[in-house]
């Protein structure tokens, strides 16, 4: 029986363990997460109370948190290189730059995003403008700190890259990554031609009127 992955094609935390699960070459079904089909949103809600897409049944362990998913496939699942290199201080900077994408990336960017759906009496501008000022921060130090070709820590596409790709997809869309940085534009396209990460993306683009800000006609 295959893995089962509950998680939705638009959210970007489940894009990173899709990109993940299709670099590694690894079957699975996807269970999805929508008011369309109750039955498996309530399985997910039994096994993980907090109820945080993904979640990845494997067998009868329930593996949680993106990052974590993608550490478990590395150890169990597929013949691909792996997405934490084996080399102590390398798996350190992976690891710290999934870090970064998660924290300082696609954290405000959803800051940004979750104030678009509250009703206009309800924003927060002063929270919207930390978290621009924050998407600055990060995208002039990712443009300085980045290889100026190849992957996030690298050679190898690794569990960095899988962050990277829908928290800049999406964060990007929102707040732009000003010309300025063009070596961190240059990765963005860069993951976006990866085979793994344009699949992902062509997965979720019938649902791009979900986003609340409105998606650009792009990418």
């Amino acid at each position: 029986m295959p893995m089962q992955l509950f998680a939705h094609p638009f959210s970007s935390y489940c894009m990173k363990v899709l990109i993940a699960l299709y670099e590694r070459d690894v079957p699975f079904e996807l269970r999805l997460l929508s008011p369309d089909e109750p039955e498996n949103g309530a399985a997910f809600a039994r096994l993980w109370p907090l109820q945080h897409m993904p979640l990845l049944l494997d067998g009868e362990a329930a593996v949680r948190e993106s990052s974590i998913i993608i550490e478990h496939l590395d150890l169990y699942h597929g013949a691909a290189a792996p997405m934490i290199p084996r080399e102590v201080n390398e798996a350190l900077r992976v690891r710290f730059l999934d870090r970064v994408f998660d924290n300082y990336v696609m954290t405000p960017m959803q800051r940004i995003v979750f104030d678009f759906i509250r009703s206009p009496e309800t924003r927060d501008p002063t929270g919207v403008g930390a978290a621009r000022a924050m998407l600055d921060r990060a995208y002039s130090w990712l443009d300085a700190e980045l290889p100026r070709a190849a992957w996030a820590a690298g050679a190898a596409f690794t569990l960095a890259d899988c962050a990277g790709a829908p928290s800049l997809l999406y964060a990007d869309w929102v707040h732009p990554i000003p010309e300025t940085c063009a070596n961190l534009q240059a990765y963005r396209r860069r993951l976006l031609a990866r085979p793994s990460v344009a699949r992902v993306v062509d997965e979720a683009r019938p649902y791009r009127h979900l986003f609340p800000a409105g998606a650009p006609k792009r990418d």
